[in-house]
């Protein structure tokens, strides 16, 4: 008989799309990791900074563990607009995903300890819906980090052609780029011919 956890289903795939997301920058040089490539500025270390803040104030804040003493620029409520969707030229890569990986630990000692119907309050939401549970909020922060690990995986495509889930599983039909380029024209070809019917 198969056991299942609901905590640690989610945990599991909330820790694939972590992982995930990081081996998108894996090889790339600084530029690469930083360069936006879509007109919103989307950018490999910018998801990174991003879902950084989101677990520290999901399952931080919202149920009373902080993860920061004192919050960086990015992270207070007086910041640019996206000011955590981009690396400034003084945050390095290794200091933006050490702290990823801190405030993953510090996640999962937040989820460890709290039963899934542990009630939090998100300081950032209308008064009326700021009262969650730890379900709630796992779920919200795990469907929001495999969103930007599905950016990533565009991101990283645009920039090298590199595609994958995780290391050695790129859950792709086999081919190589002469095979790709004709795939793709044919599709440019049936989406010229479906847009002239």
């Amino acid at each position: 008989m198969i056991e299942s956890s609901a905590k640690a289903d989610l945990l599991r795939y909330l820790q694939a799309a972590r992982e995930a997301l990081l081996w998108k920058l894996d090889g790339l040089p600084e530029y690469d990791v930083r360069r936006p490539l879509t007109p919103t500025g989307t950018n490999l270390l910018g998801l990174v900074k991003h879902l950084a803040g989101v677990e520290a104030g999901y399952f931080g804040d919202t149920f009373g563990r902080p993860f920061f003493d004192a919050p960086p620029p990015w992270y207070r409520e007086d910041a640019e607009p996206n000011a955590d969707m981009w690396a400034a030229a003084d945050e390095s890569r290794e200091a933006l995903v050490g702290l990823y990986r801190r405030v993953w630990a510090h996640s999962d000692a937040a989820i460890a300890a709290l039963a899934l119907d542990a009630v939090g309050h998100v300081p950032w939401w209308p008064e009326e819906r700021r009262e969650v549970t730890l379900h709630h909020v796992l779920v919200r922060v795990l469907a929001d980090t495999h969103r930007h690990a599905g950016h990533a995986d565009i991101v990283r495509e645009l920039i090298d052609g590199a595609v994958g889930m995780w290391e050695g599983n790129a859950s792709m039909p086999p081919g190589d780029r002469t095979s790709w380029e004709s795939h793709r024209r044919r599709l440019e070809r049936v989406a010229r011919e479906a847009d002239h019917r």
